[in-house]
């Protein structure tokens, strides 16, 4: 066989080895991402229902919703060191599972300090889980296929939005057994998470060379494409760079600030928005589901529509500034209207918010040095974050001291809008230091000229 024949045989095996993989890992980590979202914040919608047996106020049930996001990102580079120590097959199960677990234990809270510790619990359990599969593409895929994974895989948060609200609507219904429907929700659901563990147990491999429903010849012409790139990976990659370091750059701490609004704003609709439906009118809890199914199916929609536009008209920070004031006007209207009007403006800014949260991720991505784009993009994420955190907590706080959530509605609708004006200021292209900025000697954090 000539290089060229051989050449061509091993693309046809590596192509159809990824294919193989996308049909077996993609749907089951789908699956896996909708069940965790769901288990995440199933929260919003029983916030009435701790109110009125357990006595939880809004400040209460506020700072407990957050206290997930503190214990996430407390273990998330733990969780990431026992992944490769352990393996993902193993640590990707435990994580599901003690999730799972976690999410069904919710079910016999009985107290502030209950709630705060298992919220904060459940946290520390789903650590990991994210970069976990980012981590396990690297091991997989080759560098071509790993964008189109990744959007498939994040398709599962768009899915979980819209079905979250039926599913968990339906669950809290239950009555009986000596249990509330809430009690029910989270034992079901938890309990969902812990038996798709049999299913994640069964089909995932930690790495190609065991995977048996490969052939010989796939296994080995994948694990030769990973291998090379890893260690391209590896001569190109830097020492570490501290986070602190990382930050002396403004232009990444402005990233970090533009992404926090973001998801400040998204935080602060989904663990509040279930409350606001409930004040337009006597609808049960399925009812109250459907409803809030709606924003997010608009919110997806425009995000396509918008993605689709970013494209072709090429200026990035213009499409993030323009769906973040979109975002800035639907929580200000939201904030002064009554019940209807509110839910129609948070659907409003639904398309605003979910739209900025995939248009901004181009812009550092464009800026940063590919050397440390991991690193910058791991941090980004974990400070942004912690929007998580401070949304449920301040809109618990300031409705517990005011009886309203007007002012941090308000709030958030000036945070969309002062991101929006400092999006002109980030760059999409590197800056040409010489010898100078946060990493002189180190690192340079923006990519060197051509």
């Amino acid at each position: 066989m000539n290089p060229s024949q051989a050449s061509a045989k091993a693309d046809l095996l590596l192509t159809s080895a990824v294919s193989k993989i996308k049909w077996r890992i993609l749907p089951l980590f789908v699956a896996m991402f909708i069940i965790n979202y769901i288990d995440r914040v199933n929260i919003g919608f029983v916030r009435s229902h701790l109110a009125t047996d357990l006595g939880i106020g809004a400040a209460a049930f506020g700072l407990g919703a957050g206290l997930f996001f503190v214990g996430y990102a407390i273990f998330e580079v733990p969780s990431n060191m026992l992944l490769q120590r352990f393996g993902a097959r193993a640590w990707l199960t435990r994580i599901m599972f003690t999730w799972g677990l976690v999410a069904a234990c919710m079910a016999f809270v009985h107290s502030e300090t209950s709630f705060y510790f298992m919220r904060f619990l459940l946290g520390v359990t789903e650590a990991g889980f994210f970069p976990g599969v980012v981590y396990y593409f690297t091991q997989w895929l080759p560098n071509h296929e790993r964008g189109r994974a990744m959007a498939i895989f994040l398709s599962g948060s768009a899915i979980a939005s819209i079905l979250s609200g039926p599913v968990t609507g339906a669950l809290l219904l239950i009555e009986g057994g000596g249990l509330h429907g809430w009690q029910w929700m989270f034992l079901i659901e938890g309990g969902a998470s812990m038996l798709f563990c049999v299913v994640v147990w069964r089909l995932l491999d930690s790495s190609p060379r065991e995977a048996k429903w490969l052939s010989p010849e796939q296994r080995e012409a994948l694990a030769t494409v990973i291998a090379a790139e890893q260690e391209q990976r590896a001569a190109s990659r830097p020492a570490h760079v501290s986070a602190l370091t990382l930050l002396r750059d403004p232009q990444i701490v402005l990233f970090c600030f533009i992404y926090f609004a973001i998801q400040l704003t998204i935080y602060g609709a989904t663990f509040w928005l279930p409350t606001i439906i409930k004040k337009m009118g006597h609808f049960n809890d399925f009812q109250v589901g459907l409803f809030n199914s709606i924003p997010w199916i608009v919110a997806i929609a425009a995000m396509y529509l918008f993605a689709v536009l970013a494209a072709r008209f090429k200026r990035p920070q213009f499409w993030v500034a323009v769906t973040l004031v979109i975002s800035a006007i639907g929580m200000a209207v939201s904030a002064f209207s009554g019940p209807v009007i509110g839910f129609v403006a948070v659907c409003f800014a639904g398309i605003g918010f979910k739209a900025a949260s995939s248009l901004f991720w181009p812009i550092p991505q464009a800026y940063l040095d590919a050397r440390i784009a991991a690193a910058v993009l791991a941090l980004i994420n974990s400070l942004g974050n912690l929007g998580g955190f401070f949304a449920p907590a301040t809109f618990g706080y300031l409705e517990q001291k005011t009886g309203s959530i007007q002012g941090g509605l308000y709030a958030l609708s000036v945070a969309s809008l002062l991101a929006a004006v400092l999006v002109f200021l980030a760059r999409t292209r590197p800056s040409v230091e010489d010898g100078g900025g946060p990493a002189a000697g180190e690192v340079k954090v923006a990519k060197q000229p051509a």
